[in-house]
This record gives structure tokens, C-alpha cells and sequence, in this order.
């Protein structure tokens, strides 16, 4: 038998087979680096899967992982690649029977005007999108709703488009479906679906309360109490309010019951957001608001051939040498201090490597240390990207959409705003995170 559990039971049989010498530990890490650092620059505009892939081919061809690892790998991220394509149709059709549309109206009518009360609408949406149909939602079809938003306001948008950056990380705590850290997460947590949501929602209130605070100090020039004239006569010159997409707030509502029950049942969520996307896919094919060909460009094929080579290509640094070094740097435990310490190296590590890698490398070695040890390193690893651009996926594309806009964004200035929020936020989630595990 050559299956995922099968090989997971045999690991000295399958490491035999690899190359483990420090040729095989030098090519690995070239390929890690060349794979994120076209992942970063996508030279003219090409897939992130354009050398990932290639580079996974060639990690297996000259033995820097064994082809039972690969295999093994492989079989592992297959549901969580599944379920990321399933919620990236998924968002998408929203958007086309216009959620995205009717979100940017309430949070024009929310603010009524007011640049501070723009942004707290924007953080409760960004909040519960990010949380309900992944970051991705939010950086891809939230932050362009937040421009026009802005300047249909006549409002500086440079607060409420970094808070989408902000928040697709942060507020990606709540649920294992809201970002792909957390599916990868959740399975080796071990918690139901309901359990890994009670034990993170006071970490995320928390995290975003604090990530809150800190933006309304950062940007309080741009955030003036009240309206200027010009913000004024834009509000009372706004057209009739867009009509509400009560299906797609159904379907949505009944895939969020559906990860729920499949939790329950032992079933992959993969198959909850399947079976919603499909549901959005059907309607809006039967009412040509989208042709066939459209459906399978939202589910980012390039980019889950990217998620699924570069998870092999992590697997073979850690095979040859990565994870003995950082089993060393992981604290033991799960009192509170060793919760600090293992979100600080999650942190650490996704702004060197991404956040993926990150949590691809992090979470077998601090799973034998319990649940705790598993979300601290979650933590640190969806707050701690909001340091820098290269921390997360998310934010790259974040700054791809912000850039297609001909927005300004300063390096200096995100780096500011991260080292204001992500120490604080990080430190008080892990701390939110340990009472909730002495509690629930």
C-alpha cells in the first residue's frame, strides 16, 4: 500500500531512500528561495507555480526528498488544496451576485461621512469576510470595494485599504477555514471545528480590538472627526442602495453549518465548500452571469500547483536539516511562557520564509507538544506577516491590487504600522490564547 498513513507509520524506511547530505540540504534551500522569491516578484506577471513546480520535479529527480516524502506530502495537502479552490469559487461568485457591491454601500451609509466611522466598518467587514470566506475574499474582492468606497467619499483610502492587508492576516484566527495556515493547523490539532473556533474567538476579538486601536493612533491625521463639505455633498449625492444578495448570504450561511456537521462527522470541509461553490456555480451558469471557463480561473489553478509544489519543496529542507534545527529553537510545554516562545519563532519565521512554508515546517514539530503549542505557533504565524510584504502570500497579492491601482505604499510606513501592531497584538493574542485553553 502506498498511502499517506501508511508512509507516515514507516518515517526510517522512507528516509533512507533520501539524500541526506549537505549537497542535498544546500540544493533543497536554493529551490525553497528561488520558488518564494519568484512567488514575490512574478516577473511579468506569471504564475507563482511558473518555478515552484519545476522546482519540486526537480527536489525528487536529483534526491533531495524521496519519492515516498513527496508522495506522502502530497497526499496530505491534496484536501486542504481542494478546499481552497472549493472557497475561491466560492468568494468569487459572490462577488458576481453582488455581496461585494452591497458591502461597500453599507459601509458607505455606516460612515455617513465620517473617515473614523469608514474604518470601523471596514474592520467589521474585513473582520467577518476574512473569517467566513478566507483572506483571500478580502484582499482580492473586499480592498478594490474599499478604494472606490473611499473615493466615492471623497476620504483619503490609505487607512481602510491597509487595514484589508492588516486583518486578511489577523482576522484569518477565528475559523480553520479562514485561512490556509489554519487548515493545515487544524489537522494536526486534533479540536473539532467548534472547538478550534471557542478556543481562537478571544484570541481574534482581542487581536483585532488591539490591531484597531493602533490604526485609529497611526493614521489620526487622515482620519479627521468629522466630514469636510466636499465629503458631505458625495454622501447626499449617493445613489439608491444596492439590493442585497440573499442567496449568496444563504449559501454561504449554509456552508459555514456544513463545515460544522462534516467536523462532526469526521468529514473532510473540503467537501462543505465544494458542495457551496457548487450550488453559487449552478445558479450563476444557468443565469449566464459567468461562462464555464470564468469558473475555473477563480478556482487559481497556478496558484494551488504553487501552494502543492512548494509543500514538497518545504518537506525536503525539512528533511534535510531544517527541522532538527528548529525542534531545538521550539519550546517544550504549554504554559504560557512556552506559548510566547513558539509564537515568536512562528513569527520570525514566516517574515523570513513566508508564512506557509512557516507553518508547513512548524506544525509536526509542535504538535507532540499538545493543542496550545499548535495554535501559539497559528498565531504567530497569521500575525506576525503583517511585519513585512514577504510574510505572507496575502499580502503580496495585496500589494499586487494595491499597485494595479496606481496606490502609493511606502516600505518604511508598512514597516512602522507591523512593528506598532504586531508585537502588542501578537503578545496579547497568546496570552488571550492560554486563558481560552484554561477555560474552554
Amino acid at each position: 500500500m502506498v498511502g499517506g498513513r501508511a508512509l507516515n507509520r514507516h518515517p526510517t524506511v522512507l528516509r533512507s531512500f533520501a539524500l541526506n547530505t549537505p549537497l542535498a540540504e544546500i540544493l533543497s534551500v536554493a529551490l525553497l528561495v528561488a520558488s518564494l522569491a519568484w512567488a514575490v516578484l512574478r516577473p511579468a506577471g506569471r504564475s507563482e507555480a511558473f518555478v515552484a513546480v519545476p522546482a519540486a520535479v526537480v527536489a525528487g529527480g536529483l534526491g533531495a526528498i524521496s519519492p515516498g516524502h513527496a508522495l506522502a506530502e502530497a497526499e496530505r495537502l491534496g484536501p486542504v488544496v481542494g478546499f481552497l479552490a472549493a472557497v475561491l469559487v466560492l468568494a468569487h461568485l459572490c462577488d458576481v451576485e453582488g455581496l461585494f457591491t452591497a458591502c461597500g454601500a453599507w459601509m458607505a451609509r455606516r460612515a455617513a461621512g465620517r473617515p473614523r466611522r469608514l474604518l470601523t466598518a471596514v474592520f467589521v467587514l474585513a473582520s467577518v469576510i476574512t473569517a467566513v470566506l478566507s483572506l483571500d475574499a478580502t484582499v482580492v474582492l473586499l480592498t478594490p470595494v474599499v478604494f472606490a468606497t473611499a473615493a466615492r467619499m471623497g476620504v483619503r483610502s490609505k487607512p481602510h485599504v491597509y487595514a484589508c492587508a492588516h486583518l486578511s492576516n489577523t482576522a484569518s484566527l477565528l475559523l480553520p477555514v479562514s485561512n490556509l495556515t489554519n487548515l493545515l493547523a487544524f489537522t494536526a490539532s486534533g479540536l473539532s471545528f467548534t472547538r478550534f473556533a471557542a478556543l481562537m474567538a478571544l484570541p481574534w476579538l482581542v487581536a483585532v480590538s488591539l490591531e484597531y486601536a493602533v490604526f485609529r493612533r497611526f493614521f489620526a491625521d487622515d482620519l479627521p472627526a468629522e466630514p469636510s463639505d466636499a465629503v458631505s455633498d458625495a454622501v447626499s449625492d449617493a445613489g439608491p442602495a444596492p439590493e442585497l444578495p440573499l442567496f449568496a448570504l444563504v449559501t454561504v450561511g449554509c456552508t459555514l453549518a456544513g463545515f460544522v456537521v462534516a467536523s462532526a462527522l469526521g468529514i473532510e470541509p473540503a467537501w462543505a465548500a465544494l458542495a457551496g461553490a457548487l450550488v453559487m456555480a449552478g445558479r450563476a451558469l444557468a443565469r449566464r452571469r459567468v461562462t464555464p471557463v470564468a469558473v475555473v480561473r477563480s478556482a487559481a489553478p497556478g496558484f494551488l500547483a504553487f501552494v502543492l509544489a512548494l509543500g514538497i519543496v518545504v518537506r525536503a529542507v525539512v528533511d534535510n536539516g531544517l527541522a532538527e534545527a528548529l525542534r531545538h529553537a521550539l519550546p517544550d510545554g504549554s504554559g504560557l511562557l512556552a506559548l510566547l516562545g513558539a509564537a515568536a519563532v512562528a513569527a520570525v519565521l514566516a517574515n523570513l520564509i513566508n508564512n506557509l512554508p512557516a507553518v508547513l515546517v512548524l506544525v509536526p514539530l509542535a504538535a507532540p507538544a499538545g493543542t496550545g503549542a499548535v495554535l501559539a505557533v497559528l498565531l504567530g504565524v497569521n500575525i506576525g506577516p503583517n511585519l513585512t510584504y514577504a510574510g505572507s502570500l496575502a499580502t503580496l497579492l495585496w500589494r499586487r491590487v494595491v499597485q494595479e491601482r496606481a496606490e502609493h505604499v511606502e516600505v518604511g510606513e508598512f514597516t512602522r504600522l507591523g512593528l506598532l501592531t504586531v508585537p502588542v497584538t501578537l503578545g496579547a493574542a497568546v496570552v488571550a490564547l492560554w486563558v481560552s485553553l484554561q477555560v474552554v
